[in-house]
């Protein structure tokens, strides 16, 4: 039969019956189990309407039943048995040999890498192009084009991206915008300042605004004020040990910058290229996710009160310290809801390495290690396992973010 006349015939069926059971549903109800006559008519009335929404609803929960929640309980099953041994139940045993992979933990550490870099640089700068934007005439055309990622798959995006650093041999023309960039430079002045100065000076600013972020937390414990309680304050203790680190990391990135011999002339393979081809992978996903990160946001910034923002301005406030101080401050939650939806993405990034480098020269992630587990190795038990260290780290993310989104609704 024709595919056509296949998909056709699908949609006749599924259609028909979502109307059917919908209608033979509704009349079993008001005909049969409550019917609107008799004595009882008003109490059956009554009782028919709180049973119909969840008539309606029947088929979604039934669905969500069957492919969310019966998935998990079976892939959490499967990493307590033994698929060699017929299925026998081997306890913690697959959690065990995945912790003893150095590969898992190549995996962990790239993806403590991405959700530091990815969540934050996206959510940056969505919110500096939605306020820019918001100040130009051609704003929408410019907010279209940066937009128009969201329409490209993470496999097509990945393609697009490996044109960008594909390396052909040196004895020929390169075709790869990044090599061709790099092959313009010679070991001069002008190396000198793009390759070593101008990263260097871009790290120092890193520097100096993770030491602000980590004096904005700190500030108020030390001054003996509010820090929000417990939690609150093992967050901030959290995330200044976390900034503390990457200004040391900055530091040494610094240092050995400018003790670095770089290959002039000889194009590279920047994928091959350890630990900086997961910033290149990163891109991708920054590339995209920007554009969803401007939409929510440049939403948000439309939504600040305008006479917030004059009596600013009378106040004599300039526009750093309008956008710093008055608007931030009023979409936070907003904020908050994109970075926590651009880490749940993150946390399952798997298309692009998969397409870019399945996981070679050091760039392996846990999505990726599940389906090198699930697929390649055939080793169900640890393929489960590491499946559900992933669901148990987006969980909690997912629950603050389903959070935020209510709070911000109310």
């Amino acid at each position: 039969m024709n595919p056509a006349i296949q998909g056709l015939i699908t949609i006749i069926v599924g259609v028909g019956g979502c109307v059917a059971y919908f209608y033979f549903s509704n009349q079993f109800l008001d005909k049969v189990i409550f019917p609107a006559t008799g004595k009882n008519a008003g109490r059956n009335i009554s009782r028919a309407n709180m049973v119909r929404p969840w008539l309606f609803l029947f088929p979604a929960i039934f669905a969500l039943g069957l492919y969310l929640a019966y998935p998990v309980v079976e892939t959490l099953r499967l990493s307590l048995t033994d698929r060699d041994a017929g299925g026998a139940f081997v306890g913690l045993a697959n959690y065990e040999q995945m912790m003893g992979e150095p590969k898992f933990w190549e995996a962990l550490r790239n993806n403590f890498i991405w959700l530091l870099v990815v969540p934050a640089l996206s959510t940056a700068f969505g919110l500096l192009v939605a306020q820019l934007t918001d100040r130009l005439s051609w704003g929408s055309i410019a907010k279209s084009l940066i937009f128009m990622p969201m329409a490209i798959s993470f496999v097509g995006a990945s393609v697009i991206f490996r044109l960008i650093y594909v390396a052909r041999p040196e004895d020929q023309a390169q075709i790869g915008v990044l090599n061709s960039v790099w092959l313009q430079f010679d070991g001069g002045a002008g190396s000198f300042f793009v390759l070593k100065l101008l990263p260097a000076l871009l790290l120092l600013c890193f520097i100096a605004a993770t030491a602000y972020i980590i004096y904005l937390l700190v500030q108020p414990i030390i001054s003996g004020g509010r820090s929000g309680g417990g939690l609150a304050t093992a967050g901030r203790a959290l995330v200044t040990v976390v900034g503390a680190y990457l200004i040391f990391e900055a530091l040494g990135a610094i240092v050995s910058l400018f003790g670095a011999v770089l290959p002039y002339g000889e194009p590279q393979q920047w994928l091959t290229i350890p630990f900086f081809n997961n910033f290149f992978l990163m891109v991708v996903l920054i590339w995209i996710q920007t554009g969803f990160a401007m939409v929510i946001l440049s939403a948000a910034l439309r939504g600040i009160p305008e006479e917030t923002i004059e009596a600013a301005i009378i106040d004599g406030a300039n526009p750093l310290q309008v956008f710093f101080k008055i608007k931030v401050p009023q979409i936070m939650g907003t904020i908050v809801v994109v970075w926590t939806t651009v880490t749940l993405t993150v946390l399952k990034v798997f298309d692009i390495v998969f397409a870019m480098t399945n996981g070679q020269w050091e760039t392996q992630v846990l999505a990726n290690y599940m389906f090198d587990k699930l697929f390649r190795a055939n080793d169900w038990g640890v393929g489960s396992a590491s499946a559900i260290i992933i669901m148990v780290l987006v969980s909690p993310i997912l629950i603050w973010n389903v959070y935020n989104a209510r709070k911000e609704m109310r």
